[in-house]
């Protein structure tokens, strides 16, 4: 199974228009949004092209693709614009793999769960990276739209035996080998 896992759109119907692009290049059997998906937030400027109403009806096009997590700065009112429904985590085994997925606001590398897993992806922080701590992985995707901390507008691709954090053209920025 490959899945296409990005976070913290924010409204930009702009770097919205670039999941299409990206899932064309991927080709992913599940497109996984990590939340933060259509509100720019109070702490946050407007994202380019802002427009959720856009960014929901791209997002639509792909909806027997998405599993959604909810972020905090989505609210009741974004699930009424979207064709798939919100969970606020969600647990898969992937490749092998028990694989905690959630926006990142309550659980993170310095904050988790009680439910076991061996990989931790999340958003939140608009910062990409793949570390491996205590045994675990963590992986953050970044921000599709808001890049923080001098980091690269990104996303992230789990497939077979590989975590692989992207830029938006592409590039691979970091990768990390899963051992069964």
């Amino acid at each position: 199974m490959k899945l296409l896992i990005l976070s913290d759109i924010h409204g930009s119907s702009y770097y919205a228009k670039k999941i299409v692009e990206i899932e064309k290049q991927e080709k992913p059997d599940k497109i996984i949004l990590l939340g933060d998906l259509y509100y720019h937030g109070p702490r946050n400027p407007l994202t380019e092209e802002y427009n959720p109403m856009e960014v929901s009806e791209i997002l639509n096009s792909f909806k027997n693709k998405i599993l959604a997590i909810r972020g905090n700065c989505d609210a009741e009112v974004d699930e009424m614009i979207s064709e798939f429904e919100f969970q606020d985590n969600r647990i898969m085994n992937v490749n092998g793999k028990r694989v905690f997925f959630t926006h990142g606001h309550k659980f993170n590398i310095d904050k988790l769960p009680d439910e076991e897993f061996d990989i931790m992806i999340y958003g939140h922080f608009h910062t990409g990276f793949i570390k491996e701590k205590d045994g675990k992985i963590f992986a953050n995707s970044g921000s599709l739209s808001l890049p923080k901390n001098n980091t690269k507008n990104s996303y992230l691709i789990l497939e077979e035996n590989k975590l692989i954090l992207k830029d938006i053209d592409g590039n691979i920025i970091e990768e990390k080998i899963l051992t069964k």
